[in-house]
């Protein structure tokens, strides 16, 4: 998420010279896809890990966490976010915000046709199985590397072993930068 204030190129700069920026540690999600038993891909993604439709119709998904089977859905696809990724596609998918800190992911079906089609957040340990069913698919990791996905193809996703370091010029609270990337009304709900 962008800083408070937009800082100019040459506070940037003199950030850099001086090494006076600030950083912090993101998680990130690594994942592989698996077609008949055999690794075909393997990457990793700040923001989210998407298995997608590829066409006008429907994907089947079949959803296991820990090797335990959790749900099947008839749906537009399925969003697994990081917290980092919470305020990007996961959001405006209808997913809860996360604070950087939280050690967790976030599991979104995108328009499921089904009862059960809630945002859901588990642990980062956990180790996340999604199957295709239906005849093709779309693997998206943070909407630029995208991969063909074929009926039996597995997405296993977990937590990656590395981290990502964002820079900030100076120290603003994950809060503040909330209140004014969605310009959310602090002042009272009148504007008073």
């Amino acid at each position: 998420m962008a800083e408070v204030e937009k800082p100019t190129m040459k506070d940037i700069a003199a950030s850099v010279v001086d090494r006076s920026y600030l950083h912090e540690d993101r998680m990130v999600l690594g994942y592989s896809v698996v077609r008949n038993n055999a690794v075909i891909s393997e990457g990793w993604a700040l923001n989210e890990i998407t298995v997608e439709r590829d066409s006008t119709t429907m994907v089947e998904l079949f959803l296991e966490i820990d090797h335990r089977p959790l749900s099947h859905w008839g749906c537009d696809g399925l969003i697994c976010s990081t917290p980092t990724g919470s305020t990007a596609y996961a959001f405006s998918a209808g997913g809860p915000i996360m604070w950087p800190e939280v050690d967790a992911f976030v599991l979104l079906p995108i328009s499921a046709h089904a009862l059960f089609s809630r945002p859901m957040v588990i642990s980062t340990k956990s180790e996340i199985v999604v199957t295709v069913e239906s005849q093709k698919a779309l693997l998206s990791a943070d909407a630029l590397r995208k991969l063909p996905l074929l009926a039996g193809d597995r997405v296993v996703i977990t937590r990656n072993p590395h981290t990502i370091k964002l820079a900030h010029i100076k120290a603003t609270r994950f809060t503040d930068r909330l209140v004014a990337k969605f310009k959310l009304p602090v002042e009272g709900w009148r504007g008073e």
